[in-house]
């Protein structure tokens, strides 16, 4: 399996939800949320051209938006009661479910490239 392909179309994925998403956003958030889409569609040249680093940077992103997601009260708030639907599934989607995907697919790319020697034979 293509791991670099599936990676990269995460990442355009990321990028189209996020695009999407902006608008029915907070706008008092708006600079970042550019900057983060910004980001991501860097991240996603810079797989294009098959660099292995910036995964790193993916699962970094990754992670911290799965975090900051989970521990800001109106996205907690609106998960749980879905009050606005359409901001719900589109913050489930891009905010967990996509960047799930980019952090397995990045760990994938990484793993393979540079396998981990637990002992003698065994390889992670």
């Amino acid at each position: 399996m293509n791991y670099n392909k599936l990676a990269l179309m995460t990442l355009i994925a990321i990028t189209v939800v996020g695009m999407i998403a902006i608008p029915f956003g907070n706008p008092k958030f708006l600079d970042r949320a550019i900057v983060l889409e910004l980001c991501f569609i860097s991240l996603s040249f810079l797989v294009w051209k098959g660099y292995t680093k910036p995964l790193y940077a993916c699962i970094l992103i990754a992670t911290a938006v799965i975090l900051g997601n989970s521990i800001a009260a109106p996205h907690v708030h609106l998960m749980t009661t879905f009050e606005k639907p359409l901001n719900a599934v589109l913050l489930l989607v891009g905010g967990y479910i996509l960047q799930g995907m980019l952090i397995y697919f990045s760990l994938k790319i990484i793993l393979k490239k540079h396998p981990i020697r637990l002992s003698q034979g065994f390889t992670l």
